[in-house]
């Protein structure tokens, strides 16, 4: 959520900023609210004024003229405050709503552009891998090796559903350990959230209220996390840090539940998006600086990119266009890995940071050295997402004879070399 001074003394600014995420909101209208709103709270700050003058009054000596007109007056000011108080609560509702469909401003380095297919390489990673023989998709090789089965897991779940077995689960599992191994030593704390979230941490992250329609809903009115970020966020909700225990890194690994509507995803078959995964995210707190929001969003990134390097997996990485940025995030990398048989990139990881959006709207603020309390900056990015990580891995570590070479990396925690 931006700062309300922000937006009255920069309305263009925070106007061109929604057009750059090509996002329709109305700037004008909550302005004209919040005017409404703060000449509501004076005139109500005023009537309790005159209410608490009017009582004092009451307690003094009077002539029983005077305090017949008083206690009329009385009744006038009690009238008109509760009326005006209801005005302001209804003028209160209607600005929250208004404001919290505010986008945060994207970083002058963001490119222009509609959709992801916008997006611009940065950088590329890797020899792509030239078979001599005809390559399998890893819904075949993963099948033949029954590492996977997914009519069980359309029987049991539905669209989207698989089971991971033997081999596949034993593989998921070694790149949990070798990740929590590998992130750890970037100085990231290791954290194991609830994923039933209130509506609250959901709202102060951001997701809500635009994403509704791609989260699970229990029947008590809660949700299903889609990642570690939003419990992550959540559990400094209301409370002031210290600036010296800034920055706070946080490696969270949990099952993450999407529904994945849409058309733009029906076509994609396999494990590259299923309703269901496991994912480790890396989320910081950091202070309220934007030098250092950058440093550590290029640091976040190169984290995960460097994890994939480990591998041996073919990636790139692009700078996210504006219109492909979600209501908080001030800029945006994807890793997208290589897989063979589609040829072409696949998402695998994205980097964002928020400067003060998100802390903001969930009150996580710290002292600095002046003892002033300050909104911290918050971003995250993703460490690893399993299975879909396997898909990249498989296809481009295939073998003629339908084998799958393990990383040497991943070889210690899987147990062997080969899966055959």
């Amino acid at each position: 959520m931006l700062d309300i001074k922000f937006i009255r003394e920069n309305k263009d600014i925070v106007k061109e900023g929604a057009k750059k995420k090509h996002i329709e909101v109305d700037i004008d209208g909550l302005l004209s609210t919040d005017e409404k709103r703060l000449e509501l709270l004076s005139r109500v700050e005023s009537l309790r004024g005159e209410q608490n003058k009017a009582s004092v009054s009451m307690g003094g000596t009077l002539t029983d003229a005077a305090r017949e007109q008083l206690i009329e007056e009385m009744r006038l000011i009690k009238e008109e405050l509760k009326e005006k108080e209801e005005e302001l609560r209804s003028t209160i509702v209607t600005w929250q709503s208004l404001i919290l469909q505010i986008p945060n401003i994207p970083d002058i380095s963001v490119p222009e552009g509609n959709s992801d297919e916008d997006n611009q390489e940065i950088k590329i990673w890797g020899e792509k891998p030239k078979f001599a023989f005809e390559a399998k998709d890893h819904l075949d090789i993963m099948t033949n090796l029954k590492m996977v089965d997914f009519e069980r897991g359309i029987k049991v779940h539905g669209f989207r559903g698989y089971f991971l077995l033997g081999d596949g689960a034993r593989l998921s599992m070694a790149i949990w350990n070798y990740a929590l191994d590998f992130f750890s030593q970037k100085g990231f704390v290791p954290i194991l959230p609830p994923v039933i979230i209130r509506r609250e941490t959901f709202m102060g992250t951001g997701y809500l209220p635009q994403g509704e329609d791609d989260l699970y809903k229990t029947q008590d009115g809660d949700f299903l996390s889609g990642t570690a970020e939003v419990p992550i966020m959540g559990f400094h909700q209301d409370e002031i840090l210290k600036a010296e225990e800034l920055p706070k890194k946080y490696l969270g690994f949990s099952p993450c539940y999407r529904r994945e509507v849409g058309s733009h995803s029906k076509d994609v078959k396999g494990l590259i998006r299923v309703h269901e995964f496991y994912k480790m995210e890396q989320v910081i707190l950091c202070k309220a600086s934007h030098s250092e929001s950058v440093a550590f969003h290029e640091e976040i990134n190169r984290n995960t990119e460097e994890f994939i390097e480990s591998l041996g997996i073919p990636y790139r990485t692009v700078v996210n266009c504006g219109g492909d940025l979600g209501m908080g995030q001030v800029k945006k990398y994807d890793v997208e890995l290589w897989v063979p048989k589609e040829d072409k990139y696949r998402e695998i990881s994205s980097a964002s940071y928020f400067h003060d959006f998100q802390t903001r709207r969930l009150n996580i603020r710290y002292k600095d050295e002046e003892g002033k309390s300050r909104y911290a900056h918050s971003l995250n990015c993703t460490a690893i997402p399993t299975p879909r990580i396997l898909v990249s891995l498989v296809e481009n570590f295939q073998q003629a004879d339908g084998s799958i070479k393990i990383p040497e990396v991943l070889q210690k925690y899987f147990g062997k070399n080969i899966i055959s």
